[in-house]
């Protein structure tokens, strides 16, 4: 059997195929610059859909805001240890940025249970009293992003950037929606599709190119 065993070939190998399948399924396809193509097309490295040239969606001052947050060593703040997990940390240590998730911490739980809310929307509240540059990543819990929302409305915190491709059902869509329609620099995925590995790889990307 033959076949490519060094990641770094393999990965190459992987962008020059969808390169070639883009231009074959979608011709006249043109993204809105380099940047914004590396992102697209690490999501669609990461999860082989073809749909996150569509889906994906940028605020104008997203990418400036989110490199820009990065090299001031902000705060990132996940919904879930998957999305940390998945994050590039030596690249992110190398800014002097710093990566939780509060998602199974006591106090996350403890808020939780007196409020009755998800441990992912008392994540958040916890986030939000905390001093320093902050960025959202989510990519499983719609109720996180809502609370997100719902505190940035009441004037209570105020990121840098979110990053919002939650995936799901019940509430994941609508969430998406109503960060696009915030005036948050956001990164978001129309629909029911997202995941851990797209905000992770949302992330990477933009590491990748700094």
């Amino acid at each position: 059997m033959t076949y490519i065993t060094q990641p770094q070939n393999i990965e190459d190998r992987s962008f020059e195929i969808i390169q070639e399948i883009i231009e074959e399924i979608r011709p006249d396809y043109e993204f809105v610059d380099e940047l914004q193509e590396k992102i697209i097309k690490r999501c669609v490295h990461t999860s082989a859909d073809f749909d996150w040239l569509d889906i994906l969606k940028f605020s104008d001052d997203a990418n400036q805001a989110l490199l820009a947050a990065l090299k001031n060593g902000a705060t990132i703040y996940t919904d879930t240890n998957m999305v940390l997990s998945g994050m590039n940390k030596t690249r992110l240590d190398k800014l002097g940025c710093q990566y939780r998730c509060y998602v199974a911490d006591p106090i996350t739980r403890d808020i939780a249970h007196a409020k009755g809310i998800t441990r992912s929307m008392a994540a958040v509240e916890q986030a939000a009293g905390e001093e320093g540059e902050k960025i959202f990543v989510f990519g499983n819990a719609p109720t996180a992003l809502f609370r997100l929302l719902e505190l940035y409305q009441e004037g209570k915190l105020k990121p840098a950037a979110v990053v919002g491709v939650p995936v799901g059902f019940v509430g994941a869509a609508e969430s998406k929606d109503a960060l696009m329609q915030s005036d948050l620099p956001y990164i978001a995925a129309a629909g029911r599709k997202g995941g851990s590995n797209i905000a992770a790889a949302i992330i990477n990307a933009l590491l990748y190119s700094m």
